[in-house]
């Protein structure tokens, strides 16, 4: 087959002579056609069998020299109206699909970005990325915190902008509005794996996202839970992949071991990636040499107090599931309420908590904080936790800040953690800094409390092993009971918690030793 030859200085493709489907530039003397090289000649073109370079590798000026994976991953992108960016957490992937944009809307190809991410990532990540490499480009927040009216959305999407940045459950509110405009013609899909379950989140993307010109999911976590996850984050971008119905997806890849749990058959992780088409998957290792990382399981023992209201508590569930009165439902319940103890601040009924003496966890916390020589990131499962844990950090004179869902300056926060020398330690709840956050001025994550979700324990374990990061870095997981020293082992192998609930509750109402 002919070579296809690249003119850069007039950035055209020299095709051979024959029929092209669109008017070519010129014509050569030996018959040979002159075209503009663009991403659509350049997908027709492969399509055909020939070789041509993407365009974007070629004539794209980077706002700052991106690795290999960003590169190659950017340009899938730009060849492609249904993808998915899988690259690992903290490879950067808000730089590289903000550059794939960038370039397609350089070339006329479109127009106006619309980016759907958590709602803690809007201002902390993607506009400050925005405003830090991509200045020429004018940026709308559509809502930065859960009150955000749908008045001052609409006033905000009234005004001219590049890109609109809104939070997930945001688009739903204005749906209408966002459908109308198709100006906005490139959607982005931050954390895909949010629509992983096939709720009505989930089937309300499906009919919004048909209409935009490209729409990219990024997520380095696709199968938080099961590999049957993927089934309702391709149904968004591309149902042909999988099958019709989530009950054909899973039998596809995974066997039924009893009535609560599967398991995937051989093969099936390789299998549903292969839904994920067409994708580009980079691992952290694969872009950056980072310094070493260590876990360790730190046994704290409980006090006289916690020692006696675990035990009580586990007897009575006992009796309970001798009687049959345990449900996946109660059983997730009173797992909960058995960290609850364990971490020393438990909920009579909520919001109301009562504290039980914990003090050997928290002097080990405040040795372990101030042995450190950088800053120190601690998550604990609940609310009253992250506010008490902090208040004694800073009882202990350790400056301390917290962040969890209700505290609406969390981007003052992370920003004073991150880039000041403000704040020695941040308490957070996980499900707040899961995702594209980087707090890499820590090197010390310490678990004061399991969580029984492995999606969020993965992704906040993250926060620090991010490109940046230039110290060792250690996950410590405080465990005083059974019932932690179980979670953290299912969420180490990468297991289901909540498909565990029945049996890990069983187990633990068997013995009599709260160790």
């Amino acid at each position: 087959m002919p070579d296809v030859v690249l003119s850069r200085p007039t950035r055209s493709l020299i095709i051979p002579p024959g029929y092209w489907p669109d008017k070519p530039c010129g014509v050569l003397p030996d018959g040979r056609q002159v075209i503009p090289h663009n991403v659509s000649n350049t997908v027709l073109l492969r399509n055909a069998g020939y070789d041509v370079p993407n365009p974007m590798d070629n004539y794209y000026e980077w706002p700052r020299p991106p690795f290999v994976s960003q590169r190659r991953s950017a340009a899938m992108l730009v060849e492609s109206p249904r993808a998915y960016l899988l690259n690992e957490q903290g490879t950067g992937k808000t730089f590289t699909s903000i550059a794939a944009y960038d370039f397609l809307r350089q070339t006329g190809a479109v127009c106006r970005l619309l980016v759907a991410a958590k709602l803690s990532t809007l201002e902390f990540v993607w506009a400050r990325e925005v405003m830090r490499f991509f200045p020429h480009l004018k940026i709308k927040v559509l809502g930065s915190d859960k009150g955000f009216s749908k008045k001052k959305r609409l006033e905000l999407l009234a005004e001219p902008a590049d890109v609109y940045i809104i939070n997930h459950d945001g688009i739903k509110v204005i749906a209408e509005e966002l459908q109308a405009r198709t100006d906005i013609d490139v959607l982005v899909l931050d954390e895909l794996a949010v629509y992983r379950n096939n709720s009505d989140r989930s089937k309300g993307m499906r009919s919004f996202a048909c209409r935009f010109k490209y729409v990219w999911g990024l997520t380095g976590a696709p199968m938080p839970n099961e590999v049957t996850d993927v089934w309702a984050q391709c149904k968004i971008l591309t149902p042909t992949t999988v099958p019709k119905y989530f009950r054909s997806c899973r039998e596809l890849l995974m066997t039924r071991v009893s009535q609560y749990v599967w398991r995937p058959k051989p093969g099936a992780v390789e299998q549903a990636y292969a839904m994920m088409q067409p994708s580009m998957r980079y691992k952290l290792d694969d872009v950056v040499e980072l310094p070493e990382v260590i876990e360790r399981i730190i046994d704290v023992p409980l006090s006289d107090q916690q020692r006696e209201m675990y035990e009580e508590f586990r007897k009575k569930l006992a009796i309970l599931v001798e009687q049959k009165h345990i449900h996946a439902a109660n059983a997730g319940v009173a797992l909960s309420k058995l960290c609850q103890i364990s971490g020393g601040y438990v909920y009579s009924t909520a919001p109301e908590f009562f504290t039980v003496d914990h003090s050997p966890r928290l002097d080990l916390l405040c040795d372990l904080v101030e042995a450190n020589d950088q800053k120190v990131l601690i998550c604990a499962p609940f609310r009253h936790m992250v506010e008490g844990v902090t208040a004694s950090l800073n009882k202990q004179g350790i400056e301390a800040c917290f962040v969890h869902g209700d505290v609406r300056e969390r981007e003052k926060l992370f920003h004073a953690f991150q880039n000041t020398d403000q704040y020695r330690a941040l308490v957070a709840h996980p499900a707040t800094i899961g995702h594209g956050l980087t707090l890499t001025r820590a090197n010390l994550l310490v678990w004061w409390s399991p969580i029984a979700d492995f999606d969020v324990f993965d992704q906040a374990n993250a926060r620090i092993r991010r490109v940046g990061q230039q110290h060792k870095q250690q996950l410590l997981f405080l465990q005083s009971t059974a019932a932690e020293r179980r979670i953290y082992g299912i969420l180490r192998r990468k297991e289901n918690v909540q498909d565990s609930f029945l049996q890990l509750v069983e187990d633990l109402t068997r013995g009599t030793d709260a160790e």
